[in-house]
């Protein structure tokens, strides 16, 4: 778990100095923020997307997933998530939520935490979360200048995640097969360019409902071998 509680570390660290220096920055300086990291985030999602070496995987999970994730409202019960945690710190920022949403996927939803967390749990070696770990504090540093505290708070998705994946490392370690790992990181690609057009102001998109697309493009790439 030395990893993750790097990883944590590093996006509480990012996000505080973000916050110091947010408020000095003027509105066009923070949108222009925000723009270069939409465009940022696609240019990675694109080359996560073409991992895939079967994109008819990517397309089929992201239809099931989405319409899963739709039905359970996943994105809802993320954002709900974001106003509890923005109601027990008081915080009467309006864009708390989003903050906390766009830097909770874009954290989460990438080779290195599904590497990094498998490989930690099953030989202890943290190596990857930790070159993960400075890329998301030096992030979080531009997400909370100009997105706020809710970038600080994603730090709860990314305990919970990526140690739930190092616990459970030694009975995920068939993920780490390039065939599957290949779609995984394909699919997840797709909903990071999604977060991309967000943070682009292009398309408002429900990112979240499309996580089951993870778990269908493990099923489908261990079905198609």
């Amino acid at each position: 778990m030395k990893g993750t509680l790097v990883n944590v570390a590093t996006v509480l660290v990012g996000s505080a100095i973000g916050l110091a220096v947010g408020p000095r920055l003027p509105e066009r300086i923070k949108t222009i923020i925000v723009s270069a990291l939409g465009l940022v985030t696609f240019v990675i999602g694109l080359r996560m997307a073409l991992k895939s070496e079967n994109i008819l995987i990517v397309i089929a999970s992201m239809i099931a997933g989405g319409i899963v994730g739709e039905l359970l409202d996943l994105e809802g019960t993320l954002e709900a998530f974001g106003d509890y945690l923005r109601a027990k710190v008081g915080s009467t920022q309006g864009n708390f939520v989003t903050g906390f949403v766009t830097a909770s996927l874009v954290y989460c939803v990438g080779p290195m935490t599904i590497v990094g967390s498998i490989q930690e749990g099953m030989n202890g070696r943290a190596d990857v979360l930790y070159a993960k770990a400075m890329l998301d504090g030096a992030a979080s540093v531009a997400f909370a200048s100009s997105l706020g505290l809710g970038v600080a708070f994603s730090a709860v998705t990314v305990l919970l995640f990526q140690g739930a994946l190092t616990l459970l490392g030694s009975q995920l370690a068939f993920l780490l097969e390039e065939r599957i790992l290949n779609e995984l990181i394909g699919t997840g690609g797709v909903m990071i360019l999604g977060i991309g057009l967000i943070l682009l102001d292009l398309k408002r998109l429900r990112v979240a409902n499309y996580l089951p697309a993870l778990v269908f493009a493990v099923l489908l790439a261990l079905l198609f071998r």
